[in-house]
Parts: structure tokens; C-alpha cells; sequence
């Protein structure tokens, strides 16, 4: 692996576990980047298999583009246009019936809109800017019923459609009418200078590093190797197979009606779908967020510091308070999870203690904000600590569910700004 980049004095031990960490037979190319207060303390990079992979290569970050959803929502909060705890029918009108008058605009951002599954095919042209504008993808949701998982929690994760609930909304309220793509572009990218986008342009597409995720059997066959760091954050033979039993007896009670794929051409692609020509220029902001570590990392360390970073006030105090306030547990499918009113997770400490699960989900990220992506990004900040932090990897480990390789390097970064208080 070729290693590029610099750590501030003090933060040594990150680019240890980081040299350490990689492997050209199992990462492909990798960004870091670390932020205390308003100086940047991590700035690695890392490839094994594209030349001009660099700081400014964008990759889609999946799930870790939820959070840039919630900051987006809390903006509109901050500048008194909407409030979470109001039904989502007050800003938009059409979404009733069926219970849906009831939702909340939190009720998305938890995961609790009864939405997790559609029973149609979206293509990438229902996502375009213009077709959204049109209301290609409004006029689908508000025809959709409600359906909620069985038990006492209504949370289930909305792997794609929360991102595309909270677009519809959002228009509705922005007084330009922009989408999410178009406002994160206008009112956070270019103002500050980063790279993170939901939807790319011609020029833009250049600088795209696709993602390559790995097979099960490269995964499986990391946690026999010593010294690996799949073994290191705990991912050893025994704890993939008690990990697979517990899932597989999760999953088996639940019981559904087979559902039509999202998205179109998600079958044939997978995972690389949010890479494809076609939706390039989609907005699903849930899961096909183009960024680089240095973009999110330099906005979690505007959230770290209270909304405001190089003397521009990004969320202010009202829309700060309302994107990390009124946190709720309740269970997600396999484990317990905290989120805020703005649909950001509260990770703690004290939550190891309830079960395994909740053990590998936060151990080590206790005081963390904000969320990750499959298989690898991970996207948060620490208000205590002011730390912002962002990992995005191009090679995908599916298997590792709570993004353990990232959060190795969370762990570290706490010790050493520990260290130097």
C-alpha cells in the first residue's frame, strides 16, 4: 500500500494502527481524516490499486450520507421553518391517510415512518433533480401504505427511503424549493470549500474511486490470519460464526411478503449501483452520498464546534441543539440504538453493557454523533472532545456490521486527545 499524508504531533498512534491496518490484498484505497477543535490533526491516504487516488477522490459513502439528511433538516430548523416534532402533513399536505397523519418529521428521521420497504421500482429517473421537482417520487410515497415491524418498536432501518421521505419534505419547506442535492451543493459544499455531494456532475465523475466490495470468503478468511485487523477489532472465526447464528435467529421470525426491488438494475449491480453511469446523477441521499474523508471531516468538525468552523456559522445554535436533542432507544431489528429528534445516533459507552451487539456498535465511539456507511465510512463527532472524524474506504466489508475497522481508528484518536489534555 502506498501511504500518503500527515498526522499532527501527537496523533503518531493513528498512523501506526493505519500502516499497521492495511493490506493491498484486502484494501484497495482509503481516506482519513481527523479534525480536533478547527486544525486538522489526521490527513492519510492510502492505495494499492489506482495511481491517482488522492485526498480529493470521491466515493460514495452509503449510509453515512444519513447525517448529512439530518444537518440539512436542522438548517431549515435553525432558520425557524420547521420543527421536528410537527406531523409531516403540516409541510406536506398530500402525505395523509393510512396513520400517515399521525408521522412526525422526527418519526422519519428515527427510522419510525412505517416506509423501510417500498412495493415499487424507482429508476434513476425518478430521481433526478428535475423529476423530483416534479413530485416523480412525492406522488409514489404519498400513495404507499404504512407498514410498521411486528413487536413493541416501530424503528426499522430505512436503508433508502428515509433519505427520500426527508428530500420530499425538505423541498417542500427550503424557500427555493432546492432538493437536498441541490442546497448541500450550494449551502455547505462550495461555502466551505469540500467535496460532498448527492448527486455528481460530467466534471466531477473524473474524480469518482468506485467501490469494490469484498467476497465472503476474502472476509472469512482475514479472521484466520494472525496479526490481521479483522482479528485485532475482534472479528475472529468463532465470533463470525456466533455473529452469523444470532443474525440468522433474528431474521428467521421475521416474516414478509417478498417486496419489488427499490431501485431498478439493484439486482445486477448491487452494491455498485450508486456507481453507475445511470445514477450518477440520482439523489438518494441514504445511500449514494459522493464525498471525501477531508469534505466530511471538516464538516463534523463544524458540528464538534457548536455549527461554526474558519469563522462561518454553518447551523446555528437553535439548529444545533435541535440536530442533537431529544434522544430516543428503542430497538432497531438485532439491537438497541439512541437517535435524536434529527435522526443523528448517540453512541455510549454505558450501552456496551446490554448485549453483544450493542457492545461491537459502540465500544470504543462513546460520545460520538452521527452514523456510517455499509461496509466501511464512518461519519461523526464529539461535541466533548470537539473531535471530527470521517473514514471512507473503497473495499467494502459487508460483514462488518458496525464498521469496526473504522471505529479502531475513533478508539485511537480518543486515547491520543487524552493524551495531550
Amino acid at each position: 500500500m502506498r501511504i500518503s499524508g500527515e498526522v499532527q504531533r501527537g496523533f503518531e498512534p493513528v498512523r501506526e494502527l493505519f500502516q499497521r491496518s492495511l493490506s493491498d490484498s484486502r484494501d484497495k484505497n482509503t481516506q482519513l481524516c481527523v479534525y480536533v477543535g478547527e486544525e486538522r490533526v489526521v490527513d492519510l491516504w492510502a492505495s494499492a490499486a489506482k495511481d491517482d487516488f488522492s485526498p480529493d477522490s470521491l466515493i460514495n459513502v452509503f449510509s453515512s450520507g444519513k447525517s448529512l439528511e439530518s444537518i440539512l433538516m436542522a438548517m431549515l430548523v435553525d432558520q425557524q421553518l420547521l420543527d421536528f416534532s410537527e406531523p409531516v402533513a403540516v409541510y406536506w399536505p398530500e402525505f395523509t391517510g393510512d396513520g400517515k397523519d399521525a408521522l412526525t418529521v422526527a418519526d422519519v428521521m428515527r427510522h419510525e415512518a412505517g416506509l423501510a420497504q417500498l412495493s415499487v421500482n424507482l429508476s434513476a429517473k425518478h430521481l433526478t433533480t428535475s423529476a423530483l421537482k416534479e413530485n416523480s417520487v412525492g406522488t409514489i410515497l404519498e400513495q404507499l401504505p404504512l407498514r410498521f415491524p411486528e413487536g413493541d418498536s416501530p424503528r426499522e432501518y430505512h436503508a433508502l427511503t428515509r433519505g427520500w421521505i426527508a428530500n420530499e419534505i425538505f423541498r417542500r419547506v427550503e424557500p427555493a424549493k432546492r432538493t437536498m442535492g441541490e442546497f448541500l451543493r450550494e449551502q455547505i459544499s462550495e461555502p466551505l470549500g469540500i467535496d460532498l455531494y448527492f448527486d455528481i456532475n460530467v466534471d466531477e465523475t473524473s474524480r469518482l474511486c468506485r467501490v469494490q466490495p469484498r467476497s465472503l470468503m476474502s472476509q472469512l478468511l482475514d479472521s484466520f490470519s494472525p496479526g490481521s485487523q479483522a482479528r485485532a477489532i475482534g472479528l475472529t472465526p468463532m465470533e463470525m460464526l456466533r455473529r452469523s447464528r444470532e443474525l440468522i435467529a433474528v431474521f428467521s421470525g421475521v416474516s414478509r411478503s417478498p417486496l419489488t426491488p427499490p431501485l431498478e438494475g439493484i439486482a445486477k449491480e448491487r452494491f455498485g449501483i450508486f456507481d453507475s453511469p445511470a445514477y450518477l446523477q440520482a439523489q438518494t441521499p441514504s445511500a449514494g452520498a459522493k464525498c471525501s474523508a477531508r469534505g466530511l471531516a471538516k464538516l463534523a468538525a463544524a458540528m464538534a464546534n457548536g455549527g461554526r468552523i474558519e469563522g462561518r456559522t454553518v447551523l446555528g445554535q437553535t439548529g444545533h441543539d435541535a440536530l442533537h436533542g431529544a434522544p430516543v432507544e428503542r430497538s432497531m431489528t438485532i439491537l438497541n440504538t439512541t437517535f435524536t429528534q434529527a435522526g443523528v445516533a448517540l453512541f455510549k459507552e454505558s450501552d456496551a453493557a446490554k448485549g453483544r451487539f450493542e457492545a461491537h456498535f459502540n465500544k470504543g465511539r462513546g460520545g460520538y454523533y452521527g452514523w456510517m456507511g455499509l461496509g466501511g465510512s464512518v461519519f461523526q463527532w464529539h461535541p466533548e472532545e470537539r473531535i471530527g472524524f470521517a473514514y471512507v474506504p473503497t473495499a467494502l466489508n459487508p460483514i462488518d456490521l458496525f464498521n469496526e475497522r473504522g471505529k479502531s481508528y475513533q478508539k485511537v484518536v480518543l486515547d491520543c486527545v487524552a493524551a495531550k489534555s
